[in-house]
């Protein structure tokens, strides 16, 4: 399919393995996130591996019509990572993987490598090339869209298992007649990125909801009163809101939600979670809905974060409204909105299920950016 020969591309160049790179291989390889994200990599891994790697599986991968390339940086030739091609399907298309030394992180590497290798095989009549990632894997994700893989959905199970369970996988695909650009998320990341950004004034500090956050947010969503805000009213399950924490960062990423811990910025508490769902990118709107475990009430702790996120959405996203609704008996959410600077909108008869198989009205505020 693509050429043998080394493959400038960008501060690295794509090549055949060989037996001296074992030992950085291994190296790498032992890295933990490494170790994670691709369970089917040994672990513990060795340099007896990395040679089985280099003299076994690298040329049953060529000889099957894919690729397989080690990135060397171009001025040392270290070791920087893996990209390949997998052998092409009955219809010509093919998937792209690839794996990053941790020295190499954070410099573009792979992005390069993965750019390069798709305008090779396009170019040699490749009508598809998709990428996989585990849905917790956010930075892989992040390539894809800067390669201009487009977001085509989540499998669940579909991964090699991990601690008893399949991983749930991100999918991303690139047809040869689509232009390639970097696709900008329609909701970008706090800054300091994913995980570990956040908003803060001080009081309360906002942080993207991860898988460690589960037990913390099942426990919130088993609040009675919080449990009644529910769509539909019900007693959530754990394993619900686990998917909830495990796949934000990709429903993040990926335009559909933000999922946002409140935490007090004193102690790192988790006090509450608020969201922006039921974005609509071609009208600018997206929905915000927030709740707060019952010892952190009463301290304007909503209010706070309301008017982070609020303030922090106009001023690096392209939503232009944010709309709200709430339960006409509700008067603490009807107060945090007003003091945030929603305005009361409509009355909606009937519009949520309520416990019994009643029906509610709804409240509808929003708040527009200036």
């Amino acid at each position: 399919m693509l050429p043998q020969k080394a493959i400038p591309t960008g501060p690295a160049v794509l090549r055949l393995p060989v037996e001296g790179d074992a030992d950085q291989i291994a190296r790498a390889c032992s890295d933990p996130e490494i170790a994670k994200f691709i369970p089917f990599v040994p672990s513990p891994y060795t340099r007896d591996d990395a040679l089985a790697w280099i003299t076994k599986t690298v040329p049953a991968t060529w000889e099957n019509g894919g690729a397989d390339y080690l990135i060397a940086d171009a001025a040392t030739d270290e070791v920087l990572g893996t990209a390949g091609l997998k052998p092409p399907d009955r219809f010509g298309a093919t998937e792209v993987g690839y794996w990053l030394a941790p020295w190499a992180r954070g410099r573009g590497v792979v992005t390069a490598a993965v750019r390069t290798l798709a305008e090779h095989a396009f170019a040699r009549g490749v009508p598809r090339i998709g990428l996989h990632a585990d849905v917790e894997n956010v930075p892989s994700q992040q390539v894809a869209l800067r390669c201009g893989f487009a977001p085509e959905g989540v499998q669940r199970g579909a991964g090699v298992p991990r601690g008893g369970a399949s991983a749930d996988v991100a999918l991303f695909g690139r047809l040869s007649t689509d232009p390639g650009d970097p696709i900008p998320p329609f909701l970008p990341f706090f800054p300091g990125g994913f995980p570990g950004g956040s908003l803060t004034d001080g009081v309360v500090r906002l942080t993207p909801l991860t898988a460690a956050d589960a037990a913390d947010y099942f426990a919130l969503a088993s609040v009675p009163d919080v449990m009644d805000s529910h769509v539909p009213p019900v007693q959530p399950e754990f394993a619900d809101c686990e998917v909830v924490c495990r796949h934000a960062g990709h429903r993040w990423l990926t335009g559909q939600r933000a999922d946002i811990a409140i935490r007090d910025a004193a102690t790192g508490e988790f006090a509450g979670d608020i969201q922006l769902t039921g974005v609509v990118p071609p009208l600018g709107q997206a929905m915000l809905g927030y709740c707060l475990r019952p010892e952190f009430r009463g301290r304007g702790l909503v209010t706070r974060a309301v008017d982070l996120l609020v303030e922090w959405a106009f001023a690096n996203t392209p939503l232009r409204r944010i709309v709200a609704g709430t339960n006409p008996g509700n008067t603490a959410s009807h107060r945090v909105l007003e003091r945030a600077g929603f305005v009361r909108e409509h009355l909606v008869k009937g519009l949520l299920p309520g416990p019994g198989g009643t029906r509610l009205d709804d409240i509808q505020w929003a708040r527009t950016r200036p």
